[in-house]
């Protein structure tokens, strides 16, 4: 009459224990490492690097990643040379200035 209860019981136990690592616990790529490291990689022209780090993320997530580094990049840059994030992106680009 138990034993049904019994073994569901038992294999709850069981599925929640958790084998002890051999190791430190490696914790996953965020984007914004991602990116950081795929927008290195491709200033370095590293191959390696560049596609281990789009191996981290969806191609989604990297180019979410990778705009919005290039739009702190850009206010940061702007900011150091006191001119418009305008002016920045399109000196960066190697546009006319408009």
């Amino acid at each position: 009459m138990f034993d049904g209860p019994r073994k569901t019981f038992a294999r709850f136990l069981t599925s929640t224990r958790t084998e002890p690592s051999s190791g430190p616990q490696r914790r996953p790529h965020n984007l914004f490492e991602a990116a950081a490291v795929y927008v290195s990689a491709r200033a370095e022209d590293d191959q390696d690097r560049i596609d281990e780090a789009a191996g981290w993320v969806s191609p989604e997530a990297l180019s979410f990643g990778v705009s919005e580094l290039a739009c702190r990049a850009v206010v940061a840059l702007a900011r150091e040379r006191d001119e418009s994030p305008r002016t920045v992106a399109r000196a960066l680009l190697g546009l006319p200035a408009a």
